[in-house]
Parts: C-alpha cells; sequence; structure tokens
C-alpha cells in the first residue's frame, strides 16, 4: 500500500511505504499496559504475585527499535490532560548511550512513532 506524504521537501513529494505493524504495537502495549489492579484480582482471591510475568518475544527487524523506545520511557512530554507524545530531542543522545549508528536510529524512528502512538492509546485507556 502507498500512500502519499502529506509535505514535500523543495518541490517533491514524498511517498511512505508502510508495513505491518502488528509488532510493533504489540511491543508497545506489552510495556504500557497496567494489568488488573490489585482491586480486581482480590474480587478473585488473587494477588499480583500469583499473576505471571509476561513474557513477549521482541522479533530481531524491530529490536534496535524496541531498544530505543524503551529507554526513551523517562522521555514522555506530559500536558494537563496525559502523555502528550515523547521529546524527540532525546533521541539522539540516548541512541548513542545505546550504541546505535545514526543510520539505525534514522531507520528505527518511524517504529519509534508507531510505538509511541500505541503507548498513548494504551496510556489513555487506562485512565
Amino acid at each position: 500500500m502507498r500512500r502519499r506524504a502529506s509535505g514535500s521537501a523543495g518541490g517533491l513529494s514524498g511517498c511512505v511505504q508502510p508495513g505491518p505493524t502488528g509488532k510493533l504495537t504489540q511491543a508497545a502495549r506489552v510495556l504500557y499496559e497496567p494489568g488488573p489492579s490489585e482491586a480486581e484480582l482480590a474480587a478473585f482471591g488473587l494477588t499480583k504475585a500469583d499473576i505471571p510475568d509476561v513474557e513477549f518475544e521482541v522479533w530481531p527487524d524491530i529490536w534496535p527499535a524496541f531498544l530505543l523506545f524503551e529507554a526513551m520511557s523517562t522521555q514522555w512530554r506530559v500536558g494537563m490532560g496525559g502523555p502528550i507524545g515523547l521529546d524527540y530531542t532525546a533521541i539522539p543522545a540516548i541512541a548513542q548511550l545505546l550504541g546505535m549508528k545514526k543510520t539505525d536510529t534514522t531507520k528505527a524512528f518511524q517504529d519509534i512513532r508507531v510505538m509511541e502512538a500505541e503507548a498513548m492509546l494504551v496510556m489513555s485507556e487506562s485512565k
């Protein structure tokens, strides 16, 4: 599926080639879904200790983006209504700390934006 990008650079129109996002959105959900509350568990006679840890396999092709997104978890911009997005100005410094090459960071950026959107959706659902 091809769609035209809304902007253009120097009179040249861009083209975006989106791929499947399921792996990315699932990874973001695993990181940001709160799980059941103590009260919800208590209704069934359970505690958080009774619930096994969630295991999620991150595919190798999204591993760099996942690492960078997870490391960015303290870089949310927050407004009065909650998170409004990641602070993109922190990406180069965090990527450098992770030892990522500039080209890998550039490739990971679109994946980070997909995970960011899903994380914001998850956080808004848990309000």
